[in-house]
């Protein structure tokens, strides 16, 4: 399988998709056979992250030891010193890591809706910087290495029944631990005076842990959020804070997969949240694709009347 012209994922023989179920009746021989993909697209869109977008990839935690395991993030070359606005992206949980909205969406939908890329160059588009999160690289597993090796030759590892040995990330054990380092040690000592957050689904959450947790830095720096399909729940993470809620009302906009067309208003029961809007579609893995313009619309509105 390669990527063709237009992005998409196809059979270099048979210009098919990408086939789930290719063992009849075998689903932990598919599941590893897609595992393996799936580790072959995050090493690629990484590269088209650098390549592509001429992101540098940096490690974390800054102070790591040469042997001790290390996470990274992406950013554009000016992110950190650029006075202009910043725009952080901050993927869904899940497998797949920086630079993908969904792996399932990159494997059926192309690189176009499954990536970031498209956010990327619009956001570099207009001259600022650009920061993606890692959130989900949360462990090294010792045993990937063999299982990868002894699937490709076809041939059962030892190590694959027995325990997975888990080794977490120092200050990227969680989501969430993850993008307070990146907001602690680079986002909040940046030039940008204006920055942005574009929140997929879990990140949503993560979002809203981070301005709970630095409260004042986040209100006082960011300018506005867009939240798509968003896990967070204001009520519960907030605790009722006023100033919070207020704040999410005013400087932060959801997309939600549903039926009505882009940008129409989906009434929220939750009366302190942010506006709702539809995505224009119902399809989750197709949301963030769906209202990219809108998004960079808002945002670019919301900073001009800031």
């Amino acid at each position: 399988y390669d990527f063709n012209i237009k992005g998409e994922l196809r059979h270099l023989d048979t210009n098919d998709s990408f086939v789930f179920n290719y063992y009849k009746n075998d689903p932990e021989q598919n599941h590893k056979r897609y595992q393996v993909l799936g580790h072959l697209i995050t090493q690629y869109v990484y590269e088209l992250l650098e390549r592509v977008c001429m992101l540098q990839k940096v490690y974390i935690p800054t102070d790591a030891t040469e042997d001790e395991p290390k996470s990274f993030f992406f950013m554009s070359e000016n992110a950190l010193t650029s006075s202009s606005s910043l725009t952080v992206l901050l993927q869904d949980r899940g497998v797949f890591r920086a630079g993908q909205w969904g792996q399932r969406t990159i494997v059926s939908e192309g690189l176009e809706h499954g990536t970031q890329i498209p956010f990327i160059k619009k956001a570099l588009q207009s001259h600022g910087g650009v920061i993606v999160l890692n959130p989900n690289d949360n462990f090294v597993d010792l045993s990937t290495g063999k299982e990868l090796l002894s699937f490709s030759t076809g041939k059962e590892s030892p190590t694959s029944k027995q325990l997975v040995w888990w080794i977490p990330k120092r200050e990227s054990s969680s989501p969430e631990e993850h993008t307070m380092y990146v907001w602690d040690h680079f986002i909040s000592k940046s030039a940008a005076k204006n920055v942005a957050f574009i929140a997929h689904g879990y990140g949503g959450l993560v979002f809203v842990d981070l301005l709970v947790q630095r409260k004042y830095e986040v209100m006082n720096k960011v300018y506005s959020v867009a939240f798509i399909d968003s896990m967070h729940n204001t009520q519960h993470q907030t605790r009722s804070d006023p100033q919070i809620q207020n704040w999410l009302q005013q400087c932060c906009r959801e997309w939600v997969s549903n039926s009505k067309p882009l940008d129409k208003a989906v009434r929220s029961l939750v009366k302190v949240n942010c506006p709702v809007v539809s995505a224009g579609t119902e399809k989750y893995g197709l949301a963030p694709s769906h209202c990219l313009r809108a998004i960079f619309k808002y945002l670019k509105s919301t900073l001009k009347a800031k």
